[in-house]
């Protein structure tokens, strides 16, 4: 692994094939969690040192894009399968976007673009996901009480944004990074002023405003748990030590899969919070018949975030009512209140391209996952 770029390559060159560092490479590739460790306990000290912690806090909304022609289908599609319902639809120059909310999650912004210009285009160019090139997760916004301070230090790291300055609005200000090499993920910043809107001036309101279902299910299942991102197997230390050094959360555990080539890895800001999971594979990638669901998910979509996971109440009872209205899962529900938890997998979204995961943590259970849950779920996206 480069120590500047963070990028793994197989080289015998001097010199870094991504960006030039002359003798740059800190460790031989081999997946394990003792180098990540070491940098994890690095970048919380870097934080400390530059007065970075508590500057940025828990995930404030997730933005996925559209093409504009899946645009309503996947505004409908959460509005069927999910707690959240519309609090916003407005378009300016740029978007047509679409606020989803429930209360005590993070928002789902759904857009589509009305200009061309598309920083993810690259992210999304690969043999399943190239037929919807605007299609993805493209931004994880975080909170933050100082964006300017924030800015500042990050931009002393030598941290680059998509906009030389702020984006300034009536309600908040606003910065992103551009998709990280590592994962596809932009990550932004938002600090709030007194009155919560997406908005900008001089928005419009959208016409067509889908209405949610009255399911009595749909109340049982609440906040946003976690969103998982599949990266590859080389980039998966690297990954993990860019979102500590942009946030305050750490890493927290991982769990192996060595049937199925995966490793899945927990990064948390408290118990209590949204969780970031990264799964990768324990080898690279050689063929979609021997390196396993997470590797081929990769070849086959890009890095990119693979599954939200909301909250859910009774469920037991919801998956039956979902599976009732139509939708179809990856596999039953998994795990038992003995265990602590169940979980399930939808199949994959035609329009948004996203896998949901409905989740229940009993009482008394205070863990995160279960190995036996994280391997038959691994296993399941062998369905995808």
């Amino acid at each position: 692994m480069c120590s500047q770029c963070k990028r793994v390559s197989e080289t015998g060159q001097a010199a870094c094939p991504h960006c030039g560092a002359s003798h740059p490479f800190t460790y031989d590739f081999s997946q394990s969690d003792r180098y990540l460790q070491q940098e994890t306990r690095r970048v919380i000290e870097e934080r400390r040192h530059l007065g970075l912690e508590g500057l940025v806090g828990g995930l404030d909304c997730v933005i996925v894009n559209t093409e504009p022609e899946h645009q309503v289908a996947a505004v409908e599609e959460l509005l069927a399968t999910t707690g959240l319902d519309i609090s916003q639809a407005f378009q300016d120059d740029e978007y047509v976007t679409y606020v989803l909310a429930t209360p005590g999650s993070a928002d789902v912004l759904v857009r589509s673009r009305r200009q061309p210009r598309n920083p993810f285009w690259a992210f999304n160019d690969f043999p399943q996901s190239r037929r919807l090139p605007n299609t993805r997760l493209e931004t994880l916004v975080f909170a933050t009480p100082d964006l300017e301070t924030y800015v500042s230090i990050q931009r002393s790291r030598g941290v680059h944004f998509l906009t030389p300055s702020l984006v300034r609005t009536d309600y908040y200000d606003f910065i992103q990074t551009p998709p990280s090499p590592f994962t596809g993920n932009s990550l932004g910043f938002i600090e709030w002023k007194e009155e919560r809107s997406y908005a900008s001036h001089g928005a419009q309101p959208v016409d067509r405003r889908p209405s949610k279902p009255d399911r009595d299910h749909l109340d049982n299942i609440g906040a946003l748990d976690h969103a998982a991102t599949r990266v590859r197997a080389e980039d998966r230390d690297a990954a993990i030590i860019e979102f500590m050094g942009l946030t305050n959360y750490h890493f927290d555990f991982a769990i192996y899969v060595q049937v199925f080539n995966s490793i899945t890895n927990v990064a948390r800001l408290t118990a209590g919070d949204y969780a970031m999971v990264f799964t990768s594979g324990i080898s690279s990638y050689v063929n979609d018949e021997v390196s396993g669901p997470t590797e081929k998910f990769i070849h086959n979509y890009g890095p990119r975030v693979h599954h939200l996971a909301f909250r859910t109440r009774h469920i037991q009872d919801t998956y039956a009512s979902l599976r009732d209205q139509g939708m179809q899962f990856l596999i039953p529900l998994v795990g038992s209140p003995h265990e602590g938890l169940r979980q399930t997998f939808t199949h994959p979204s035609s329009h948004t391209l996203l896998v949901t995961e409905y989740i229940h943590r009993y009482g008394d259970f205070d863990g995160f996952f279960t190995r036996s849950n994280v391997t038959k779920l691994t296993g399941a996206t062998t369905r995808q």
